[in-house]
């Protein structure tokens, strides 16, 4: 199963203020340890929002909105995909990593959907479909 972990961003990395050195050696020996578990797929780290853009959709118009973003609870500062047994092996790799920009905050755990189960949706959703037709027919 493979999981992406995402780590919200802080003010202080919205700021573009560096961690300390402390806290980025222990993020290093963490990071060292999933990597020495074989779990460790990917590990991004994101510039401040300040630097990014959304796009706005609404019917056929398109806004773009350049960043910053006021809610940092909403913005995503990084991310690591990493590849486990189950939920409960990624929510124990979770508890062990450093307080998230040495100021506390939260990780978000969010299972990546295989191409397997995407197969199974498309053949559910043409099931669907139809069924739906034949309904339509009566």
């Amino acid at each position: 199963m493979r999981f992406m972990v995402i780590v919200k961003a802080s003010r202080n990395c919205e700021a573009g203020v560096e961690p300390s050195g402390q806290f980025l050696a222990e993020m290093d020996k963490y990071n060292e340890a999933l990597a020495k578990a074989g779990i460790l797929l990917e590990m991004v780290r994101l510039h401040p929002s300040s630097k990014g853009a959304r796009v706005r959709f609404s019917g056929t118009e398109r806004a773009v909105i350049d960043g910053p973003f006021a809610e940092t609870k909403e913005i995503i500062g990084g991310f690591w995909v990493w590849q486990v047994r189950s939920k409960e092996e990624a929510i124990d790799w979770v508890k062990r990593c450093p307080l998230p920009h040495n100021e506390g905050g939260e990780i978000e755990i969010r299972e990546v959907v295989e191409a397997p189960e995407l197969a199974q949706n498309d053949e559910i959703l043409r099931k669907d479909t139809g069924l739906r037709a034949k309904r339509a027919k009566r």
